[in-house]
């Protein structure tokens, strides 16, 4: 896996990855940026939540649960200190769908954080206390 990230001017830089895709990043306004993308800790952020997402998904689909939309909201601290680094990070997933069992949501959940979710594991042996939730809704 591969990326190159170029400086763009100020405090933005173009993250470019290894199959093509493009994001800006961009600093705060206090800092030189011009608040054109996301922070790269928000980018961290939001890697964790894609990689178990899509473990989530996968999971769900392979237990032929009728999933109709899936969403993960993330909620993190950091520490107060240089470097700012995460503390807690926690991941609450909003499953909709039609007769959902909730033992598989759970499952999947559970073993996206447990097993195969890389994110996430990296992040806890790096000393993040990461936990989840889950919630169902009907169509």
């Amino acid at each position: 896996m591969k990326a190159t990230i170029d400086w763009t001017g100020n405090a933005g830089f173009k993250a470019t990855s290894g199959t093509g895709h493009e994001i800006q990043m961009d600093g705060p306004p206090d800092h030189g940026g011009e608040n054109l993308g996301p922070r790269p800790m928000e980018m961290l952020l939001m890697g964790l939540g894609g990689c178990s997402s899509f473990d989530v998904m996968s999971i769900l689909q392979k237990s032929r649960q009728d999933v109709t939309a899936c969403q993960a909201e993330l909620e993190a601290e950091r520490a107060d200190a240089v470097p700012a680094v995460f503390t807690k990070i926690h991941l609450h997933f909003v499953v909709t769908g039609n007769n959902l069992k909730e033992n598989m949501v759970k499952r999947a959940v559970s073993l996206s954080a447990e097993k195969y979710c890389s994110a996430s594991i990296m992040l806890e042996k790096a000393g993040v206390e990461i936990t989840h939730s889950y919630e169902l809704r009907a169509n």
